[in-house]
């Protein structure tokens, strides 16, 4: 039953791709060109993992990375929080994972469903913006150089009024950058080492592990590599992926992800209503990540500033990676309202000026033109049928595990399927998987330890590699 089922939902896939113009002969040629096609490693994240290699190895001889080599040392002392990171970065050693697979099984034609990069060309007007920006440089009239540090005031009017003309969000309030994820590090700067934090779990590892860097964390304090000052707000089926506030300690800081990563769970305005309660009542700051706010296809909030009171105890990071595509392009944004305050009446907004102004030079100008017309109506219709597009896969995808019989979340408001495997290490599942199938995955603790038993499975993917997957789960799992 588990592989008819499958062999059903890829046929019916396969016949809906005949009928867009492609034969099943044509989708089988180009089988190999399109399963290089998915991997969503970057030339630069290939390169890494040497360098978690030659750190493991490093604390296997029982040494630090500044003795790695023999020959001269400076006296100035390595940074003490660094030395707290566990092993590698999650996507870095999936990626040492991906390329010891490779070296075993070389004509594997691998399948990455692993790294949340998005793979499908960018739409003809966002391209075509910026090529024609970037050409305009090459002359007088069209060059530009530094550009204001908060983005240019046309893309932050754009932004307000496509995402957040109901909440009443200024376009002053808005900073565009290059990516959400290089914001949370910058907010890290704002706050400082002297905070507490919270973050969900499973929940991004950017923001426990910029929070050690900083030097808020502190040292593990047991085997489940938990930081001893940091609140984890565990996310699970159990609690509808939305943490016991009864029971949850206060902390300064309270990074939540809605739509998650990497549950997939968009949180509900009443679940939101409780978290901004929560934080007005403990005097704390939420850092909202909405970069997957775009795939929310019911009526879940996109936006924490839905929710009354929440410019006062809120700050939220976005992003155009997985909007639009711009995973190599980077732009992002941060919205720090004016009414967000630090104990003393100092405006929060202020310092993260003062930040933006200090440690970056502003978006750049290309990439804020492709932001523009991705924010145009023609631009807008683009990206949302991009968005349709890795959401279908999202629905194949479920449908394929379960078939199988097993616990599948996510995958309704967010490109990321969670599949439980009761009673497994998912490290253990993940090495199976890749192993049998040559499918690359994401392990679930990887995310933190409530990400035990599971697999994140990305969505992003060409149609063909995605059909191609599920067929070969079925068989693995039959």
């Amino acid at each position: 039953m588990w592989i008819s089922s499958i062999l059903a939902v890829t046929h019916l896939h396969l016949k809906q791709e005949s009928q867009k113009g492609l034969s099943e002969a044509e989708i089988v040629k180009h089988k190999m060109y399109n399963f290089s096609a998915c991997s969503s490693l970057s030339f630069a994240i290939v390169l890494q993992p040497r360098m978690v290699q030659a750190s493991l190895k490093a604390k296997r001889d029982g040494v630090g990375m500044n003795t790695c080599c023999t020959g001269y040392r400076t006296k100035v002392p390595r940074n003490v929080n660094m030395e707290n990171l566990q092993n590698g970065y999650l996507f870095s050693e999936i990626s040492r994972c991906k390329l010891q697979h490779i070296e075993k099984f070389p004509n594997s034609k691998l399948i990455s469903l692993g790294v949340g990069d998005t793979t499908e060309p960018l739409p003809d007007i966002i391209a075509s913006s910026m090529a024609e920006y970037a050409l305009a440089l090459s002359t007088p009239e069209g060059y530009r150089g530094y550009g204001p540090e908060q983005g240019y005031e046309a893309l932050r009017k754009a932004i307000a009024e496509s995402f957040y003309k109901d909440v009443s969000v200024k376009d002053t309030e808005i900073f565009v950058t290059d990516g959400s994820q290089c914001d949370i590090t910058r907010l890290q700067l704002v706050l400082g080492a002297n905070v507490t934090i919270a973050v969900q779990d499973p929940s991004y590892p950017v923001y426990q592990d910029s929070s050690i860097i900083i030097g808020q964390a502190g040292n593990y304090k047991d085997e489940a590599l938990k930081c001893r000052n940091i609140e984890y707000m565990r996310c699970s089926p159990q609690n509808n992926f939305f943490p016991d506030l009864d029971t949850t300690s206060r902390a300064d800081i309270i990074f939540f992800c809605s739509p998650n990563n990497p549950t997939g769970h968009a949180a509900t305005r009443k679940q939101l209503e409780k978290l901004v309660e929560f934080a007005r009542n403990n005097g704390s700051i939420i850092i909202f990540d909405s970069a997957y706010a775009s795939y929310i296809m019911d009526d879940s909030p996109r936006s924490i500033f839905e929710i009354p009171g929440a410019r006062e105890v809120a700050i939220e990071v976005s992003s155009f990676s997985k909007l639009a595509g711009f995973t190599g392009v980077r732009l992002g944004w941060t919205v720090v309202p004016e009414e967000l305050l630090f104990s003393n009446g100092f405006p929060v907004r202020n310092d993260f000026d003062r930040i933006v102004c200090t440690c970056f030079s502003g978006a750049s100008n290309i990439a804020q033109a492709g932001g523009l017309a991705c924010l145009s109506s023609e631009g807008l219709k683009a990206t949302e049928s991009m968005v349709q597009y890795y959401m279908e896969n999202a629905r194949i995808l479920v449908d394929t595990f379960t078939s199988l019989g097993l616990e599948v979340y996510g995958g309704a408001n967010a490109p990321y399927v969670w599949v439980r495997f009761p009673g497994s290490k998912s490290w253990d599942v993940f090495s199976e998987i890749l192993e049998k199938t040559h499918i690359i995955t994401a392990p679930g603790s990887g995310f933190g330890t409530g990400g035990e038993e599971f697999l994140r499975i990305s969505a992003y993917g060409n149609r063909r590699c995605i059909l191609e997957a599920s067929r070969r789960l079925g068989n693995f799992f039959s």
